[in-house]
């Protein structure tokens, strides 16, 4: 899938086509290649973009869900989770007897 297509890529597609429709003779001598690697290397670009704006994206909706279960955690457990490590002692005195 393509993303949309602004104008220097349109430009290039259109470059591209319009070489294609020539001759067969010529496309098959590489004289589009030029054209055909201009294409590529701009949705390549693109490409990686898009992947670094998920990337951040992804990044910073997994710090958010890691602060969400944090302060879950503190609102059952206390700050720092105290009354479980207090009672992790309890059940460790327990286990000892």
């Amino acid at each position: 899938m393509h993303p949309q297509l602004d104008s220097p890529r349109f430009l290039f597609i259109e470059a591209l086509e319009q070489c294609h429709q020539r001759s067969y003779l010529q496309r098959c001598m590489g004289l589009c290649n030029n054209e055909k690697e201009a294409v590529t290397k701009c949705l390549h670009e693109t490409r990686l973009a898009t992947q670094r704006e998920l990337i951040i994206k992804s990044k910073e909706r997994q710090e958010k869900q890691k602060q969400t279960f944090k302060k879950l955690k503190e609102e059952e457990y206390g700050e720092d989770q105290f009354l479980k490590k207090l009672l992790e002692r309890e059940q460790a005195k327990k286990s000892q007897q």
